[in-house]
Parts: structure tokens; sequence; C-alpha cells
């Protein structure tokens, strides 16, 4: 029997098709959007997801359970299985029983905020200030046995260019380098993204920041690395990651759109997260994301983009 153009393409078509169903079926794949197998959603602990992942996540208890009190926060991301947490600023926040309550449950803190976005450490007349409150953040990394610290650049100053920012942002770091390590904790300053999130922040994507953190030259010194905002900055994840890998401090993420969990926009967490583990990344990912439907969702939804 003899077929014409059109019917032997409609047929190959269909043998493809039922070959690649047939694979499909004998060993099924996570995508993109966090869509994991019947068997890989088995390998996961529902009530605890955080404990099936082979990433360490840290939640970050600003974004997370808002309808809490703090430290209900930590003993809910506690509950969810996940053995770490991050928050925003150590100011206002009860110390003394946070640290008993992270002991108590048998979790760590892997960061917290030592300064923040105003004043700005891009200004020389802030750097008095910027000392006096890396020492005390230093003294609270201490109580809690948190070993990094973040810092932000500053928003965009009138008057001056983004160059002349930077390099204030550099004698700032190198004036408080020192005191870090004295204290063996590490900063990590971040740099955000200005299309979404940001606009008229001084610092963002990763060459400018890599570009910081080499001058500055100390191994307490390194960049909080938001795949979140180097996604929108400047794309290209897993290849910019292994450019500036000598100055990668800390990882956080959150999917873009709508910056939520993994699974709910176009990052392919599964891909990135194996990058970071073949390169050598053995420390917490911060959860900076909102979890879209809740936090028990949202939480499978991070143990699936860990399923590589």
């Amino acid at each position: 029997m003899s077929l014409d153009r059109r019917s032997f393409i409609a047929a190959s078509a269909a043998v493809a098709a039922g070959a690649s169903s047939s694979r499909a079926q004998d060993k099924p794949s996570v995508g993109a959007a966090g869509e994991g197998s019947a068997k890989s959603e088995r390998e996961i602990d529902p009530k605890q997801p955080g404990k099936s992942c082979k990433t360490k996540f840290a939640v970050n208890c600003e974004m997370w359970f808002r309808k809490l009190s703090f430290l209900d926060r930590v003993k809910a991301s506690a509950a969810l299985g996940f053995p770490a947490i991050e928050f925003w600023p150590y100011q206002g926040k009860d110390i003394d029983a946070l640290a008993r309550l992270v002991k108590e449950l048998g979790i760590s803190i892997s960061q917290f905020t030592a300064w923040p976005f105003t004043p700005g450490m891009n200004e020389a007349k802030n750097h008095d200030l910027v000392e006096k409150t890396i020492r005390e953040a230093c003294g609270v990394a201490k109580k809690l046995d948190v070993k990094k610290m973040c810092v932000v650049g500053g928003n965009d100053v009138r008057g001056m260019t983004q160059e002349e920012m930077h390099e204030q942002i550099i004698v700032a770091l190198k004036r408080v380098k020192p005191i870090v390590e004295d204290a063996q904790v590490m900063l990590i300053l971040e740099p955000m993204n200005i299309r979404v999130d940001h606009k008229g922040h001084c610092l963002y994507g990763s060459p400018k920041a890599v570009k910081i953190c080499r001058e500055v030259d100390s191994q307490m010194v390194k960049i909080n690395w938001d795949l979140y905002h180097m996604h929108i900055s400047e794309g290209d994840l897993c290849g910019h990651l292994r450019e500036g890998w000598d100055q990668v401090g800390y990882l956080q993420l959150a999917d873009h759109p709508g910056r939520n969990e993994p699974g709910t926009g176009e990052i392919h967490y599964n891909r990135v997260l194996k990058e970071a583990w073949a390169l050598g990344y053995r420390d917490a990912v911060g959860l900076e994301c909102n979890p879209k439907d809740g936090e028990e969702k949202a939480a499978m939804r991070v143990a699936l983009a860990d399923v590589w």
C-alpha cells in the first residue's frame, strides 16, 4: 500500500505521539510548572513537605503565615517540615524568645536583614550609622547563632551617578569588613530588580554586585543572590550563577510573574536548583515568596521544584 506525503506525515506523527506517550508513562518528569508525576508526589510527605527536600529551604517569616504573630509563623514553618527560617529586620522582635523557640523546635535561622533600603549605604553621611548598626547586628546574630546578615545598597541619590553610589557601597563595606570578619558573620549584599519591584534602586543585576564584592575582597562579604530579582533583571539564571559563583553567599527564590512560590510562573526551578547543587551550594535557600494558594500548597510546590 502506498502513502502520499500528507498521509505519511500524519501516520508518522501518530506513531511518534504514541511513543512519546509511552515514554511519558514510563518516566514522568517534573516541569517548569512544578507538576510532578504521581510517583514523585508520593515521595513527598504532604504533611511535612519541607522534610522531603534535598535542598535546605528557609521559610521567609515576613511573607509566609502573615495572619499569625511572628513567633507563631516560626512554629508553623517548622510544622511543615522546613529546617530553617529567615526574616527581615531584627529591630522590634523579641530576640531572646526567638532564640529559645528555634532551639526548642530544632531549626535554624539562615539570615536576617542587618541594613535596610533607607538610609542608603550609598551615601557617605550614613556610614557612621552603618558601622554602629552592623556592630549591633553582629551581637544579635551571635544570640541567634546566625551566620549571615543581609544588607541593601540603597535607592538612587539625586546628583550622584550609579558609579559614585556603588563606590560608596564599597567604602561602607570595607569599613565594616573587619567587624564581620572578627565576628565570623557574613554580610550578603542584595541586588534588587528595577523593572517590577524596586524602581529607583541603585543596585540591580549580578555584574555590578559581583564587581562590588570582588573589590571589597572578603570571605565575609558576598552576594544575596535572589534568583527572582536576577531573573527579572538579566535572565540566564544558570549562566550568570556560574559566572559569579565565587561571590555567591546566599540564594533566595520566588517565581515570576507574581513573586509566588516555584511552580506558579515561568522559571524552571528544578533546573536552577540542580545547577546550584552541582556548583556545590549546600546552604539554605530562602523562600522569599508570597504563597499563592496558602502555605500548605506552596510547601508542596516548593518540594516538587526540588525534584531533579
